[in-house]
C-alpha cells in the first residue's frame, strides 16, 4: 500500500501550513545552496529548503543523495516533515559547508552543488552527518517549530504471573533442598556432611534415648519379679 494515500486531504493540508511556517523561518528564509530567497522546494533527506533551480540540480545527484519535494504541491509524510522540523537550512549547513572559505563563490551553481554533496569537499569532520531516519517519530501539526528527537521508549518485560511465582520461591525452594541432608558431588567425589543437629534437636534425642532406657529397666525388673519364688517363713520353721 502506497505510503501517500494515507494522507489525509486535511493532514495534507495541515502539513502544507507547517512546512510553509517553517520555510518563513530566519534560518530558512534563503536556499541552502544558492542563497536566493523564498525557496518553496526541499530535499527531504538532507532536511533543507531550496529554490526550483536548485531543486532540478539535487534532482539530477540521485535520490542516493537527496530527494527533492514541492512544499506546496506534493504530498508529505508526517516522518518526513518531523525531520525538517528537526532541521534547517543553518544546521544543514554547518555540516556541509564547514570548511567552506567565507565569501566563496558558488557559480557555477551545478558543480558547487556537486562537490557540496557529492565529494563532500567542504563537509565537517568532527561533526556528525545529519540524517532522516525512516520511521522517525515525533511529528506534532500543530508545532511549526521545533521537534521532539528523544528516541521511543523500550517495553519493559513483562512478566506472567507465573513466572513471578516462580522467581519468587526459587530462593524457598534451594534452601529447603539444602537443608534436607548430605548430598554426593559426583564430579568432586566428596561427600558432603549431613548438617549438624541443632541443641533443641540433641536435647530431645536425648529425653528420648532416656525415657525408653527408663522403660526397658520396668520391663526387665517386672519380669525378675515375676519369675522369683518367694518362700514363707512358715516353711521353714517346718523343714524337717
Amino acid at each position: 500500500m502506497n505510503e501517500k494515500a494515507s494522507v489525509s486531504k486535511e493532514l495534507n493540508a495541515k502539513h502544507t501550513k507547517v512546512l510553509e511556517g517553517l520555510s518563513k523561518l530566519p534560518e530558512n528564509r534563503e536556499c541552502a545552496d544558492c542563497q536566493s530567497k523564498a525557496p518553496r522546494w526541499a530535499s527531504i533527506n538532507l532536511g533543507i529548503f531550496i529554490c526550483l533551480q536548485c531543486s532540478g540540480i539535487h534532482r539530477s545527484l540521485g535520490v542516493h543523495i537527496s530527494k527533492v519535494r514541492s512544499t506546496t504541491l506534493d504530498t508529505w509524510l508526517p516522518e518526513q516533515v518531523a525531520f525538517m522540523q528537526s532541521m534547517s537550512n543553518e544546521k544543514s549547513n554547518s555540516y556541509w559547508e564547514a570548511e567552506l572559505p567565507p565569501k566563496f563563490d558558488r557559480n557555477p551553481i551545478e558543480k558547487f552543488i556537486h562537490s557540496k554533496y557529492v565529494d563532500k569537499k567542504w563537509a565537517s569532520k568532527t561533526i556528525v552527518q545529519p540524517m532522516h531516519v525512516v520511521g522517525q517519530k515525533g511529528y506534532s501539526p500543530e508545532r511549526s517549530v521545533g521537534v521532539s528527537r528523544s528516541g521511543i521508549p523500550k517495553k519493559a518485560r513483562k512478566y506472567s504471573l507465573e513466572e513471578e511465582a516462580f522467581s519468587n520461591n526459587m530462593p524457598h525452594i534451594a534452601s529447603t533442598t539444602r537443608a534436607r541432608g548430605g548430598s554426593l558431588d559426583l564430579m568432586n567425589d566428596n561427600i558432603l556432611a549431613p548438617p549438624k543437629a541443632t541443641i533443641s534437636e540433641q536435647s530431645t534425642s536425648r529425653k528420648s534415648v532416656d525415657t525408653a532406657t527408663d522403660l526397658f529397666s520396668l520391663l526387665y525388673v517386672s519380669d525378675a519379679q515375676q519369675g522369683r519364688t518367694v518362700v514363707p517363713p512358715s516353711r521353714w520353721a517346718t523343714f524337717d
